[in-house]
């Protein structure tokens, strides 16, 4: 086993039982399982009112702090349809439920108007907007919306989103033969390999979204380069058997390795086919985007 391949499966393993470091966690970022029987997020009216405290909900912060939860507690419930556009958002309504100061809601309801989620006017207040207001390639908003009501309309359209651009990134990757990324993109494969034998899905996850957002970077496309992030989020709240990705298994091995030896022999075609197999599980994804047409 290479170095690499060691020190990211320990890395993830660590991790995973909580002992990893904060620089470790932010090279290797990865999600939660997808939990389908979540609770859902209380309403704003009603229920328990210890279920509104920031302060007591650790799960799913991942240590942003105070106005880090808020944030995501008020995402959380604005994408579940809990809040809704009938009624403004009261700073000190907000303050005194989640029991945190004027400063931390104001910073939070920020966050969330540069989202698109909310508008603050005068005389009018704090909104929440439209969903086609909503920035939904937003990693945060993706996140939402997966685990929320609407995960199976996110999880699809995430799918589609990554039929249109993986396969054009695989081809124009090729066009681009520098030694040390293709090493690297052998370096992933290698991991994923290692990890699957070994029954690690953290680390096969870790090194199958590096694989991809590196992919997209060296693509030579800087529009493309800047939705590595959104593929990233996709794999990372999947959930469902769409794509190949989703299961670590030796058919979506064989494909990244494929990708691998098209890229190294400069092939732009096998490259985009191979990441069209790799992508394709069912029937129904296959007819989401045509094939391009040959020149």
């Amino acid at each position: 086993m290479s170095t690499l391949a060691h020190t990211m499966m320990t890395a993830a393993r660590s991790a995973d039982s909580g002992l990893a470091s904060p620089g470790e966690l932010d090279r290797y970022p990865y999600a939660e399982a997808p939990a389908v029987d979540r609770v859902g997020i209380p309403a704003w009216d009603g229920g328990d009112p210890e279920l509104g405290r920031v302060g007591r909900r650790a799960a799913g912060s991942r240590g942003r702090g105070l106005h880090g939860q808020l944030v995501q507690q008020l995402g959380q419930m604005i994408v579940s349809g809990d809040l809704g556009a009938d009624r403004p958002l009261v700073p000190e309504e907000i303050g005194q439920r989640f029991e945190v100061s004027r400063t931390v809601v104001r910073e939070s309801l920020r966050v969330l108007e540069a989202k698109g989620l909310v508008s603050a006017r005068p005389n009018v207040g704090t909104r929440v907007r439209p969903v086609s207001d909503w920035n939904l390639l937003d990693p945060d908003i993706i996140e939402w919306r997966a685990f929320g009501p609407q995960r199976d309309d996110q999880r699809r359209e995430l799918s589609e989103l990554r039929w249109t651009i993986e396969p054009l990134a695989a081809r124009l990757a090729a066009g681009h033969g520098r030694e040390d990324v293709q090493q690297r993109l052998a370096d992933m494969v290698e991991i994923m390999g290692h990890a699957m034998a070994q029954g690690d899905a953290l680390t096969f996850s870790r090194a199958d979204s590096e694989f991809h957002s590196l992919l997209i970077q060296v693509a030579g496309n800087r529009m493309l380069e800047h939705l590595s992030g959104i593929v990233s989020a996709a794999l990372q709240v999947s959930g469902s058997p769409v794509t190949g990705c989703d299961r670590p298994n030796e058919t979506s091995l064989g494909h990244h390795g494929r990708i691998c030896d098209a890229l190294a022999a400069g092939d732009g075609t096998a490259a985009e086919v191979a990441m069209r197999q790799l992508l394709t599980v069912h029937p129904e994804v296959e007819r989401v985007v045509p094939a391009p047409r040959e020149h």
